[in-house]
């Protein structure tokens, strides 16, 4: 069962402005990794769904959560359908994000008053995803459909919270692109955690990185 209500998660990805992603096999480094985030001040993170028996890792993540590092939201990411969102709600999982819009995701998640931000490339999508209860609705691949794209729906549409991943850079033109934008927070992966940071281990360099993208974006929204 979820720790944190969907209001309780949507409130601190506005707050915060920085949703981390990733994904690694080996739960120890998973554990370090996590709790760098935490003492650099995120909040949130968003582990992907990715690879055999990701499932039993999250699991494990989740509890290792609770107990060292209680303020500290636990999503998943990638998730392709209701099953697999139940599943991992079953494990503890505080917000669900999947890729693109599936309405069984959506049904899953509302029963429990769980988060779900669907990836959606269109304002019809987004649109749909209202309808079906997100909160926060995924822009993706941000990459390719750019700051731009947030700006035109959020003119028309000034209640929609998008949140862009892929293409997110920790740098402050990057990011005072999306948030100049409308976007209310940013999903940031391997530009966060950086693969330097997991092959040298630098769990230390990671924690201050963390802050000084955190800092950037506050900096940024001011």
């Amino acid at each position: 069962m979820a720790r944190f209500s969907r209001i309780e998660v949507a409130t601190t990805m506005r707050k915060k402005g920085v949703v981390p992603l990733f994904y690694h096999d080996d739960l120890e480094l998973s554990k370090k990794v996590l709790t760098a985030c935490y003492k650099g001040g995120a909040r949130l993170l968003e582990f992907t769904n990715r690879g055999d028996f990701a499932h039993e890792i999250f699991g494990e993540l989740n509890k290792f959560a609770r107990k060292e590092l209680p303020e500290m939201i636990m999503g998943v990411g990638s998730v392709p359908d209701g099953g697999t969102a139940s599943m991992y709600m079953q494990l503890g999982a505080d917000f669900i994000v999947s890729a693109m819009l599936k309405e069984d995701i959506a049904r899953v998640c509302n029963r429990r008053k769980v988060l779900w931000a669907p990836g959606c490339g269109t304002l019809t999508e987004i649109n749909r995803a209202e309808e079906l209860g997100a909160e926060i609705v995924k822009i993706f691949p941000g990459s390719q459909l750019g700051p731009g794209f947030i700006k035109a729906v959020t003119a028309p549409n000034p209640w929609t919270s998008l949140m862009p991943t892929g293409g997110v850079k920790a740098t402050k033109e990057n990011l005072s692109g999306w948030f100049n934008a409308g976007a209310v927070c940013v999903g940031m992966g391997s530009d966060l955690i950086t693969k330097e940071h997991l092959a040298n281990e630098d769990f230390k360099g990671l924690e201050q990185h963390v802050r000084e993208t955190i800092e950037l974006v506050e900096s940024v929204r001011k």
